[in-house]
C-alpha cells in the first residue's frame, strides 16, 4: 500500500519536471552530504493521517534560478514544496480514500532523521534532497452531537422560481494564472522557447472563470496526474449567478 511519501515522490517528480527550468529529474538515491548548508520546510498534516512531513534541500540549489530569473528562489521553493504536499494529500484521497490535508507549513533548518533520500538532477548538476515522514493514523475521534439549529438562524438562501431548471446545465470553467498586455508585433515574433512573464506571482492564487466572471480562487494541485484547483475562496452565490447571465 502506498504511503503519503510514495505519493509525494510521484507528484514531486512530475511537478519539478514541469515547473522548473531545465526540467530537472527527481530520483531516489543514497543519503549524501549537503555541499552548501541546507534549508527546508515542514508540513503539518491533519485528518485520517496526522503528524509532520519534512523536506530538506541542499542550499546550493538556491544559486541556480530553477524557478525563473528575478524570483526569490527560497520563497518559490516554499510554494512549490507546499504544493507537492497538498497534491500528495489529493492523490492519497483519490487512490485510497484516506482524507488528510496540510494545515501548517513552516521553515525548518535541520532534520536529524531521514526516511528517504533523493537527488534532483539537471544536466551535469545534482542536488541532494532528504525527506522525513512522521505520520500516523489518527485515533478515532469521539463525535459530539451538533446543537440543534436555532429558530433565529438565518434560513438557507432559496433559488428563485425556475432557476432549478438550469442546475444541470454544463458550463465551461477555466483557470486564469495571469495576464499581460503585449504589442501585436511581439506576439507575432513569439517562437518556441520564448517566455512570457505574467502579472501574477508564484504565491498568488489563480482564478476560476465562468463566462467572464471570477467565481472562485485557489491553489493549483495535481490530481491523478492532472491539474486541479483547491478552492480557497468563493464569490457569493449572487455573484456566481452573474456568470450565467452572460452566457444566455
Amino acid at each position: 500500500m502506498n504511503t503519503f511519501l510514495d505519493y509525494w515522490a510521484q507528484v514531486a517528480a512530475d511537478l519539478f519536471a514541469q515547473a522548473l527550468a531545465g526540467e530537472p529529474q527527481l530520483a531516489e538515491s543514497l543519503p549524501k552530504p549537503f555541499t552548501s548548508g541546507s534549508f527546508g520546510f515542514r508540513a503539518t498534516v491533519v485528518g485520517d493521517l496526522e503528524g509532520q512531513f519534512s523536506i530538506l534541500l541542499d542550499g546550493a540549489i538556491l544559486e541556480v534560478p530553477l524557478l525563473g530569473e528575478g524570483v526569490d528562489q527560497k520563497a518559490g521553493w516554499a510554494e512549490i514544496l507546499k504544493e507537492t504536499c497538498s497534491a500528495a494529500a489529493g492523490e492519497l484521497l483519490a487512490k485510497s480514500g484516506t482524507r488528510c490535508r496540510v494545515e501548517g507549513f513552516e521553515e525548518v533548518l535541520d532534520e536529524s532523521n531521514v526516511t528517504r533520500a533523493f537527488e534532483l538532477r539537471s544536466g551535469d548538476r545534482a542536488w541532494p534532497l532528504i525527506v522525513r515522514e512522521d505520520l500516523h493514523n489518527a485515533k478515532t475521534a469521539v463525535s459530539t452531537p451538533k446543537p440543534a439549529a436555532s429558530a433565529a438562524s438565518a434560513p438557507a438562501p432559496q433559488l428563485s422560481p425556475g432557476l432549478e431548471l438550469l442546475l444541470d446545465v454544463e458550463l465551461q470553467a477555466s483557470l486564469r494564472f495571469g495576464s499581460r498586455e503585449m504589442p501585436l508585433g511581439k506576439i507575432l515574433d513569439l517562437g518556441p522557447g520564448d517566455v512570457v512573464q505574467l502579472d501574477r506571482q508564484v504565491a498568488d492564487p489563480v482564478d476560476l472563470i465562468v463566462g467572464d466572471k471570477i467565481v472562485a480562487r485557489g491553489e493549483v494541485v495535481l490530481v491523478n496526474g492532472n491539474f486541479g484547483l483547491r478552492v480557497t475562496a468563493v464569490a457569493a452565490p449572487e455573484k456566481r449567478l452573474e456568470s450565467i447571465r452572460c452566457l444566455f
